[in-house]
């Protein structure tokens, strides 16, 4: 994701759906914007918290899974410094995580451990999914997805 082989102002539009983390929301930002067209957008979706006080499991839990979470207005000074101006921003309801996300997951759970028959590196995948999504049932109020979408000056 770091080393895309696109003309430089070939785009008007970059999408990223939870995959900037790959490299990093700040870097991810600066990387690309080489690829957009003058005026052209970025919208991308990053991990966020919600709230600036959070119970010390979910911080060690998002401070192994991804360091660079942080909150909302972090994270739309981030854009400003990298040259964006913001139009909009939103957080993602339960509903994404939930119906879109987790049960489709849990669904296909079964069929997963058959194909990799039930190795145990497929089981430690499985748990580590199961953690993440009694996680975000436990403290779902603190951190989401949030949309960003931005314009680059």
């Amino acid at each position: 994701m770091d080393n895309l082989d696109f003309q430089e102002k070939s785009f008007d539009v970059i999408w990223s759906e939870g995959a900037i983390y790959n490299i990093g929301f700040e870097k991810g930002l600066l990387e690309w914007k080489k690829y957009l067209k003058d005026n052209g957008y970025i919208v991308v979706s990053e991990i966020s918290w919600l709230t600036d006080n959070r119970p010390k499991e979910i911080e060690e839990y998002w401070a192994n899974a991804y360091p660079e979470i942080d909150t909302i207005d972090t994270k739309l000074s981030i854009i400003e410094k990298c040259g964006y101006d913001l139009i909009s921003h939103s957080v993602l309801p339960e509903s994404c995580w939930m119906d879109h996300y987790y049960r489709p997951m849990l669904l296909r759970t079964n069929h997963f451990l058959k194909k990799y028959k039930y190795e145990e590196k497929a089981k430690e995948f499985i748990k580590m999914g199961m953690d993440e999504i009694e996680i975000y049932e436990k403290y779902k109020e603190y951190y989401s997805y949030v949309f960003y979408i931005a314009k680059k000056v």
